[in-house]
């Protein structure tokens, strides 16, 4: 079941009156110094207190750690290295302990309203609700094809999805995004919270949830300023990993469908915009449609694949450094276990 409403929210009676003490924020950052100010600056108008952000800092050398102390926010540096995408969102709910939400975002997301994070935590007010995630807009920079990706996928409409939904949506009902959501905590425990996966471990938590008859919310009146043009070069390596993720996790196209039909409805969509606001765009949109479409493919199939090419391709190295090491570890135990000998007992 799929529910359509225009907001979800209303100011005179906001689940949330002011913003809630048992609420941490956590942004992964990686040279960060760009966005800062504006980042602080937004932060800061939400009317969040300073212990109430978590930073985790990919070990920055631009002096993302420093602007981050003197903010007075909590932080974590990391190894650069040691960065994954779900094992790292999961050690920061692990250290924000006292929360009893959870609010993500990346550090280019920048919250558009004084109320953004409000908002998105308006939808918990359903005891039901495990997660919800809000609208990204495009920058003022951003090209047409990057508009239109926007667009298409943060509507002006929110939605409250259920498991019912996935005869309706498919492998949509299960869309999430980590660059501006939250999780009650409670819900994310119950599912096992984020997996080490390569990447999408923000759709996959929203899977377990809906199959474990959780609610997700898309809030489209909570939100932020989002949007980067990926190099066609970027684009594939994340395709290609969004396509092992799939590969590996044979359960979620079982329980949500392949991701083929809503793959269809967004070039179609897509043609259409740019016939209106960016002619010229449709030969490279159709090229990078066919780049995407191949490296997703090739992901599906990565263990087919020899281990260079797959290095080559993934943007995530790690991952499969991790990956091999975890394969030798078990393979060592088991010649450990083959060669013991066999005592009779007496």
């Amino acid at each position: 079941m799929v529910t359509s409403v225009g907001t979800m929210t209303d100011k005179k009676t906001s689940f949330i009156a002011s913003f809630p003490s048992n609420t941490c924020i956590i942004i992964p950052t990686y040279n960060a110094a760009r966005y800062w100010d504006s980042l602080h600056s937004a932060l800061t108008k939400q009317g969040v207190e300073s212990d109430q952000v978590l930073i985790i800092d990919s070990s920055s050398t631009d002096g993302t750690a420093a602007l981050v102390r003197s903010a007075g926010f909590q932080l974590k540096v990391i190894p650069t290295e040691s960065f994954r995408h779900g094992a790292t969102r999961q050690m920061a709910a692990k250290m924000a302990s006292w929360a009893d939400f959870l609010v993500y975002l990346t550090q280019d997301a920048l919250p558009s309203d004084a109320d953004s994070i409000q908002k998105l935590l308006d939808a918990f007010a359903d005891p039901d609700v495990g997660g919800v995630y809000g609208r990204q807009l495009p920058r003022e920079s951003a090209d047409p094809i990057e508009r239109h990706s926007r667009l298409f996928n943060y509507t002006e409409v929110s939605q409250v999805r259920t498991s019912g939904s996935r005869a309706e949506m498919g492998m949509k009902a299960a869309f999430f995004s980590n660059s501006f959501a939250a999780y009650r905590r409670k819900a994310l425990d119950a599912v096992g919270g984020f997996p080490n996966v390569i990447l999408s471990e923000d759709c996959t938590v929203a899977a377990r949830m809906l199959l474990a008859d959780w609610k997700i919310v898309y809030q489209a009146d909570a939100k932020v300023i989002h949007s980067h043009g990926l190099s066609i070069r970027k684009e594939f390596s994340r395709y290609f990993d969004i396509g092992v993720h799939h590969g590996q996790e044979k359960w979620f196209i079982e329980q949500f469908g392949t991701p083929q039909g809503e793959g269809v409805r967004f070039v179609k969509s897509e043609l259409s915009f740019l016939r209106k606001h960016g002619y010229a765009f449709i030969p490279l949109a159709l090229f990078r449609t066919v780049s995407k479409y191949v490296a997703y493919r090739l992901g599906l199939h990565e263990a087919d694949l020899p281990m260079g090419l797959v290095d080559m391709i993934s943007a995530h190295p790690h991952y499969w450094q991790d990956r091999r090491l975890d394969e030798l570890a078990k393979q060592m135990e088991i010649e450990v276990h083959s060669r013991t000998p066999h005592v009779p007992r007496p």
